[in-house]
């Protein structure tokens, strides 16, 4: 008997998360849009303004998603995130938390850490391994990083030329590293 309730549990819990899985999403708004904000889309997503938990291909004005999301995420205005792995690209791309991949826009934004490339005209991580392509680039650590840039800046390299090859200064023209 118990293991006919535990596999009926198994199979009604298994079948409520294939159900919230959906291969397709368009929004006007997170409000207005085919499938809820919690829906998880895997597929495409076509949106005006949308929010949605997804592994896709995200063509919008605003796309934004919730939780850890992945894919191809293409905006006219903005792509923001919670965590995300992939590539985005808008003229403003914000991930709260961590990005794997390559953002590149006018304005890039990571609140942890940026593995992979952010290329445009304001780069901004907390930390970075690996490049970061603009006029400004600053990032709080570096873990294997470069620089290129009119003006880079790197916090946590501490004094300038003192611990060459590994940090080149917190500051510099033209290009910066940590390593």
């Amino acid at each position: 008997m118990k293991t006919l309730l535990a596999s009926l549990a198994a199979i009604l819990v298994s079948t409520c998360v294939m159900a919230e899985t959906k291969p397709i999403n368009l929004s006007l708004t997170p409000e207005i849009a085919v499938h809820d904000s919690s829906t998880f889309i895997k597929g495409l997503t076509l949106s005006i303004w949308g929010e949605n938990e997804q592994s896709s291909l995200a063509l919008g004005i605003v796309n934004g998603t919730k939780g850890s999301s992945s894919g191809f995420s293409w905006a006219f205005m903005l792509n923001y995130a919670d965590n995300y792995t992939g590539v985005q690209w808008a003229p403003v791309n914000y991930t709260k938390g961590n990005f794997i991949g390559w953002q590149d826009g006018w304005v890039n934004y990571t609140g942890g850490r940026m593995k992979g490339l952010q290329s445009g005209i304001v780069n901004y991580a907390v930390t970075v391994t690996g490049l970061q392509l603009g006029i400004v680039n600053i990032a709080e650590t570096a873990d294997s990083s470069v620089q290129i840039g009119l003006v880079n800046i790197i916090h946590s390299n501490d004094e300038w030329f003192k611990a060459l090859p590994e940090e080149l200064a917190p500051g510099m023209i033209f290009v910066n590293w940590g390593f």
